[in-house]
């Protein structure tokens, strides 16, 4: 079976390569590798993301699913080090590479575990929850996505995805739209939809 970057031990050889890029007004090193989702840069979706993402006013932890090598957990990390940002990825070369990023930028108030989706998340009151879903692996899974985030976040707690429109943001939006009470687009750019979802009583 050929590797994905949602594969948890990607056999393809090694070929790491680091670069620096600047989030939310913050100069980062990263390194990336082969075998995870994007290599040479961090991505524009998940760029995106980062940089229209807003801080909820309630206290609480912040989750990152499917963190990859780190670049959102770690950003958002190092802005708001009173919270803790817990990073979560199936990908095993993706995860130490997360781990080598945050140490490399000096950021400390993170948790990188492995987790297919939310398997091995026992916290369920998150104050937001942040995700490039892994659209490749399918509608399904996304989906999945989706509902377990609503079940792992606190009462007015807050969903942030980036999504294609021609990956299927239309559709994201509608199954957003049956768990919660307010879904919106906060931005759209080059294609890329950034939806934020609130969780209500």
């Amino acid at each position: 079976m050929a590797d994905h970057y949602y594969s948890d031990k990607p056999t393809v050889q090694s070929d790491q390569q680091t670069w620096t890029f600047t989030l939310r007004g913050e100069t980062y090193h990263f390194t990336s590798d082969r075998g995870v989702f994007s290599k040479k840069e961090v991505d524009f979706g998940s760029r995106l993301l980062i940089e229209t993402f807003q801080f909820p006013e309630q206290t609480g932890d912040i989750l990152d699913v499917g963190c990859g090598y780190g670049p959102i957990g770690i950003a958002l990390a190092k802005e708001d080090s009173k919270r803790t940002v817990m990073m979560i990825d199936v990908n095993e070369r993706a995860l130490e590479l997360a781990k080598e990023n945050a140490k490399a930028n000096q950021v400390n108030n993170v948790m990188i575990q492995k987790s297919n989706l939310f398997e091995q998340v026992q916290k369920k009151d998150f104050a937001s929850i942040l995700s490039n879903p892994p659209i490749r692996a399918g509608k399904k899974v996304v989906h999945q996505l989706f509902e377990e985030a609503y079940q792992h976040l606190a009462l007015n707690g807050e969903l942030w995805i980036v999504i294609q429109k021609k990956q299927g943001a239309p559709s994201a939006i509608e199954k957003l739209k049956s768990l919660f009470a307010e879904v919106e687009v906060v931005i759209k750019d080059k294609g890329y939809y950034i939806i934020r979802s609130v969780k209500r009583v």
